[in-house]
């Protein structure tokens, strides 16, 4: 044969499939054999009759290698190149680098899966296989984790100064707070909600037929849980269901008790970003808030609930027409209110709000007697984003202690002795006690509940509606249950509450008089007295 055999042969070979072989190809020096062999002198005669006869072919065997080599190389090089243009066709600068970008035009979504084509060459036999890698991104964070203002920003050196030495005035005032420019405060405003510790998802009780079997308090608006269904819900869970208002109807509003017109509560659902929430019960005036950008009037939703005598007030008296609006003020009628008190009545869009506006992200409630005079981005973006806090509310100005807030409640005829002292006993027996420096790092048992800003997550929701049940149960002095079920809540979660100063909170809202005080202190006022006529002159004559 004088052609060359590149077939792959397997398994044994026979004597013809030997002197085949012989005949093909130049056979590899082998090594000595120890079985028995012919004579040395015949087999010195076949071996040299075989390298006779390898030697007069070898020369064109050798170019036949060579040309086969060349052969080879030329086809494992051309792969290379069609290759490598085809990866640049197809994946114009893709680069599989962290820290690069991994096209030219722009970083993809975060979300999105990349896909990067990979070519996997083999020399022999020649096969291309086009594999796909999927590469996924880094992932982004689950929750805000807050921010820090760059090196060098005034806010991080400000300090509060001295309070101004008048001595004719001892009573509280409002302080300087470094607010950020609002262009900086909108930037700034998260895109994915805070960590809520432990709690991760709530439902609430409904019971159309409600069970009254209770020990003491409750309300049909509120329920009448036990007082172990008050203890499983401090028992804080990743899921829970629980006590929240609203304990009949369809949905919070509509057939509840506190009911509102369904095209006020779809507007209401409409709400996703940013809330401000008042109250007016009992005829007040409006107070209008004030130093609002033109992009927080466009993106806040601003709701003042008020009955139904108010809404007559408002249309004798301040031209309140079918657009239901007064100034920022998208007014919003609430008919069949659940309780006789006008104060415990506001307790429910004041500690519910985040039911009453159940897609919006960060709320901001204010009392009815209060004038707004600072710009909510502003204010959220100082005392929730920049401390990453979820829930704040001013400390009391002067009262720290429990004990000394319901005495200070009795004194001023807040509500009735027998009921303060009822609750403060109850939370004695489970263990509260007077203020004092040993429960730093918080800075006080009583709130001023005036002003309220908050992030709506489970856990700071799972606390609003805490604190309406113990409102519901016991007293609606909300400053009474605060610390009890803020600390109840700490225990099991370690979250807490931001409590600025009170002169912080006045920085941002000016309280004014109510319309029957208004009215009362003009009845107090002292007759205007004229002042008696000049003497005439005595030069004068009379004719």
């Amino acid at each position: 044969m004088n052609g060359v055999s590149l077939g792959i042969r397997s398994g044994s070979y026979s004597s013809s499939d030997k002197k085949q072989l012989q005949s093909d190809v130049l056979l590899p020096i082998q090594t000595p054999s120890t079985t028995k062999t012919k004579p040395y002198s015949k087999m010195f005669k076949d071996k040299e009759k075989l390298f006779r006869w390898a030697s007069k072919f070898a020369g064109r065997k050798r170019v036949r290698m060579s040309l086969l080599f060349a052969i080879s190389a030329a086809v494992f090089v051309w792969v290379l190149y069609v290759g490598r243009d085809k990866d640049q066709e197809t994946h114009n600068g893709l680069k599989v680098n962290d820290s690069l970008p991994l096209n030219n035009s722009e970083t993809p979504p975060m979300n999105e899966v990349q896909t990067v084509g990979i070519i996997k060459r083999v020399s022999f036999p020649i096969d291309v296989e086009r594999t796909e890698v999927r590469v996924m991104p880094p992932q982004p964070p689950s929750y805000f984790l807050g921010y820090t203002l760059p090196p060098g920003h005034p806010c991080n050196s400000f300090s509060l100064p001295p309070p101004p030495a008048d001595k004719k005035r001892s009573g509280p005032r409002p302080c300087p707070v470094c607010y950020i420019p609002m262009k900086d405060a909108i930037a700034l405003m998260p895109k994915i909600p805070s960590f809520s510790p432990v709690v991760k998802d709530l439902t609430y009780v409904y019971e159309e037929n409600l069970n009254k079997e209770t020990e003491f308090g409750g309300s049909d608006f509120g329920g009448y849980p036990t007082l172990k269904q008050r203890d499983d819900s401090y028992d804080i869970r990743e899921s829970m269901n629980l006590h929240c208002g609203f304990l009949k109807g369809s949905k919070p509003g509509h057939g509840t008790g506190f009911d509102i017109d369904d095209n006020d509560l779809v507007d209401m659902e409409q709400c996703r970003g940013v809330v401000v929430a008042s109250a007016i019960f009992a005829f007040d005036d409006i107070q209008q808030p004030k130093n609002i950008s033109e992009y927080s009037k466009r993106t806040i939703c601003f709701y003042m609930f008020v009955d139904e005598e108010t809404e007559a007030d408002l249309k004798a008296n301040d031209g309140l027409e079918e657009t239901r609006k007064i100034g920022v003020w998208r007014i919003v009628v609430v008919r069949n209110l659940p309780y006789t008190d006008g104060r415990r009545n506001g307790k429910i869009p004041k500690l519910l709000t985040h039911r009453l506006f159940p897609n919006a992200r960060f709320s901001l409630w204010i009392d009815g007697k209060l004038e707004l005079v600072v710009d909510p981005y502003q204010i959220l973006e100082r005392f929730l984003w920049r401390t990453n806090a979820t829930f704040a509310i001013s400390r009391h100005y002067k009262r720290f202690d429990v004990f000394d807030e319901a005495e200070a409640n009795k004194a001023a005829g807040k509500y009735d002795n027998a009921s303060i002292d009822f609750q403060v006993d109850f939370y004695k027996k489970e263990g509260l006690t007077p203020y004092s420096e040993a429960k730093l790092p918080i800075t006080s048992d009583v709130p001023e509940g005036c002003v309220i800003i908050r992030e709506h997550i489970p856990i700071s929701n799972l606390f609003s509606c805490l604190w309406f049940n113990e409102v519901d149960r016991f007293t609606s002095r909300d400053q009474i249950s605060f610390s009890t079920v803020r600390d109840k809540i700490a225990a099991k979660t370690g979250w807490m509450v931001n409590m600025l100063l009170d002169c912080e909170r006045r920085n941002f809202v000016v309280q004014q008089y109510h319309k029957e005080v208004l009215a009362l202190l003009a009845q107090m006022a002292p007759p205007v007295i004229n002042p008696p006529p000049p003497p005439t002159s005595s030069r004068s004559v009379v004719r």
